[in-house]
């Protein structure tokens, strides 16, 4: 795949396909946790106040990894592959469609109060 993500019209409409699958794949995994999340209690019961700090904070660890992986996995194979001016496009068309992700989301919001 990264040879077809060379910079033509072909490759560009590739980067900007892989960086939509990149962020809808960080969205999805968002809006699992975050439904776990709404929906604890219920799911696993009470919880010992001593473990559920380290259980958030490994939460929040695996997050990281799992959205970061999505976000800049890709871009980083890239970058260190010598193909800089891909793996950047990639980067900043993911972090875009995430801004219109989370502006639509926003407008959902309010319009469903």
């Amino acid at each position: 795949m990264d040879a077809e993500l060379k910079n033509t019209s072909n490759g560009v409409n590739k980067l900007i396909q892989r960086s939509l699958f990149n962020a809808l794949g960080t969205i999805a995994y968002v809006s699992v946790v975050v439904t776990i999340m709404q929906n604890g209690e219920k799911i696993f019961g009470s919880i010992n106040q001593t473990i559920a700090p380290i259980a958030m904070l490994t939460l929040f660890v695996l997050s990281a990894a799992v959205t970061g992986s999505l976000v800049l996995g890709k871009p980083v194979m890239l970058y260190l592959n010598n193909q800089k001016n891909e793996a950047i496009k990639l980067f900043v068309y993911t972090l875009c469609w995430l801004a219109l992700a989370v502006i639509i989301l926003l407008i959902v919001s309010v319009q469903f109060k």
